[in-house]
């Protein structure tokens, strides 16, 4: 199917004119979402971690930074209006810093801060899964796309790092808890 086929008839002019770099988004994106899958397995990280490691700098490498990159280039162009094309560039913002955030924690040792900035970098990966989650949720819901789309850019992913943010603060939590007493 050529890009931009099975989106709104509103967006396909910008699909069009982007169609290489939406490609490589999406190839990032698939990579990302792959690969990251499998890494918060407790098993790949303790008896595989070469495997766990270049794993991890395909995902932070190919995914992230080229998705990143190519994803702030998309949003200047995002249908939606300066809603959609601010949550959109925030995504992508975001998406880099945290990828930056657990690689520079990784270098340093810091495997527990690590796991926190990975934990909200897939939290962002999986953007994408909950953008396609509320696109058709709002179609049924019977509210119109140019309404439903700018808060769906913010709405794919600012709920997911928030959870992310929680989950990892309850652990930190349960970790210092634990060492304590």
């Amino acid at each position: 199917m050529p890009v931009g086929a099975l989106v709104h008839p509103d967006m396909k002019p910008a699909y069009e004119a982007r169609a290489g770099a939406i490609v490589l988004h999406v190839f990032s994106a698939v990579v990302a979402l792959a690969l990251g899958s499998f890494q918060f397995r407790e098993g790949l990280r303790t008896r595989h971690p070469r495997l766990h490691r270049a794993m991890g700098r395909l995902y932070l490498g190919v995914g992230v930074l080229v998705g990143g990159l190519s994803g702030l280039y998309l949003a200047a162009g995002a249908f939606g209006g300066p809603v959609a094309r601010v949550g959109f560039a925030a995504l992508a913002l975001a998406w880099l810093y945290t990828g930056w955030m657990a690689y520079a924690a990784i270098r340093a040792g810091d495997v527990a801060s690590h796991r926190a900035w990975m934990l909200r970098n897939f939290a962002l990966t999986t953007a994408a899964v909950t953008l396609r989650i509320y696109l058709p949720v709002s179609m049924l819901a019977g509210i119109p796309f140019e309404v439903a789309y700018p808060a769906i850019a913010w709405l794919c992913w600012v709920p997911n790092l928030l959870a992310a943010s929680l989950l990892t603060a309850r652990q930190r939590r349960f970790r210092e808890m634990m060492t304590a007493g």
